[in-house]
C-alpha cells in the first residue's frame, strides 16, 4: 500500500508557497504522494467562493521543492483542456520532477467549470472528449509522428519530443462514479482507477467491501498484464495508529494499492473557517503504515 494526501488548492491553500511547505512536511512525514484538486472556478463541492490556485503552476512549484513525493492532479477534467497543451505540460513536468508525475483524469462537468463558462457539459459529449483526449496524450507521448481524426479533435501532424521520462507513459489514473461501468471500461485501458461514491460527502468513504467489489469488476475487464493502481480516498484519525492500521489493512485485502487521505476543512471545522493547524497536524502525523 502507498499513501498519499489530497488537498483542495483554494482558500488559504491557494497560497502556493504554503502548499509547497505542506508538501515538504508530507515528504518528511513519510507520505508517498501529494495530490491537488483541479478547478478553474468555484466548485460545487465547497459552499464558499474562495481564491484558488491554478493546479499546474502549483504542481510545478511542488516538484521543485520535493525530491521523492509522487504528485499530480486528482483529477484534471481532460475535456476542459486542449489535450496537446496538456501533453506538453505533463511531459515538461515529468522531466522536471525526474519522473514523479501522476495524471489523474476524469469527465468533470461541474457547473462552475463548464456550463457557467460556456463549455460543453453533456456527460456523453464529455465522455467522448475524454476518450479522444486520452488517445491523443498517448499518441503524442510516443515520440513518433502522430495524426488524429476524431469527432471533437483533429491533428493533421504533430511530433512531440522529448517523450516522457516515465515509460511507457506518464501513469494515467481514471476517475469515475461507482457503480457506473463505463468508467471502469475506460480505466482498464490505462494505469489506474479512482472510484468516486455516488452521493458520498468529502468526509465519507466507500467501504472495504465495496472496494473489493470494484477490484473484482476491474479484474474481469482487464486484459493487459502489468501493474494497475486502485486508489481509495480515505480518512484515518492519525491519533490511534493501531486502529488506523487495521482500517487500512481491510482495504489492502480488498485490493486497494493507494490510500489517499482526504485533507478537507470539514474534517476539523468548516470551509468558512479553515482549520489549517488541524489539517497540518494530520499531515505531520504521517501515514497509517
Amino acid at each position: 500500500m502507498l499513501y498519499g494526501l489530497h488537498l483542495p488548492n483554494f482558500g488559504p491553500l491557494a497560497d502556493v508557497r504554503l502548499l509547497c511547505e505542506l508538501a515538504q512536511e508530507a515528504e518528511a512525514a513519510g507520505w508517498d504522494g501529494f495530490f491537488l484538486w483541479d478547478q478553474i472556478a468555484r466548485t460545487t463541492l465547497a459552499p464558499t467562493n474562495d481564491p484558488l490556485a491554478e493546479v499546474w503552476v502549483a504542481l510545478t512549484a511542488i516538484a521543485l521543492q520535493t525530491r521523492r513525493l509522487r504528485f499530480g492532479p486528482l483529477v484534471t477534467p481532460l475535456p476542459r483542456r486542449r489535450p496537446w497543451e496538456l501533453a506538453r505540460q505533463a511531459v515538461t513536468l515529468d522531466h522536471l520532477s525526474n519522473g514523479r508525475l501522476v495524471l489523474g483524469v476524469g469527465l468533470g462537468g461541474g457547473y462552475f467549470d463548464f456550463a457557467a463558462l460556456g463549455e460543453p457539459s453533456d456527460l456523453k459529449v464529455l465522455g467522448a472528449m475524454l476518450d479522444e483526449g486520452l488517445a491523443i496524450l498517448s499518441g503524442l507521448w510516443s515520440g513518433q509522428p502522430f495524426r488524429f481524426e476524431g469527432r471533437y479533435y483533429h491533428i493533421l501532424e504533430a511530433h512531440f519530443l522529448p517523450p516522457p521520462l516515465q515509460q511507457p507513459r506518464i501513469p494515467i489514473w481514471v476517475a469515475g462514479m461507482w457503480p457506473n461501468r463505463a468508467p471502469l471500461r475506460r480505466a482498464v485501458r490505462w494505469d489506474g482507477f479512482i472510484p468516486i461514491g455516488r452521493d458520498l460527502g468529502l468526509t465519507e468513504m466507500l467501504s472495504s467491501e465495496t472496494m473489493a467489489e470494484i477490484v473484482a469488476a476491474l479484474q474481469q475487464l482487464r486484459s493487459q498484464p502489468g501493474p494497475f493502481e486502485v486508489v481509495h480516498f480515505g480518512i484515518s484519525s492519525g491519533k490511534d495508529l493501531e486502529a488506523d492500521r487495521a482500517l487500512v489493512a481491510a482495504y489492502a485485502r480488498a485490493g486497494v494499492t493507494w490510500w489517499v487521505e482526504n485533507i478537507v476543512p470539514e474534517r476539523w471545522g468548516t470551509w468558512q473557517q479553515w482549520p489549517l493547524e488541524a489539517m497540518r497536524r494530520r499531515i505531520r502525523q504521517g501515514p497509517p503504515r
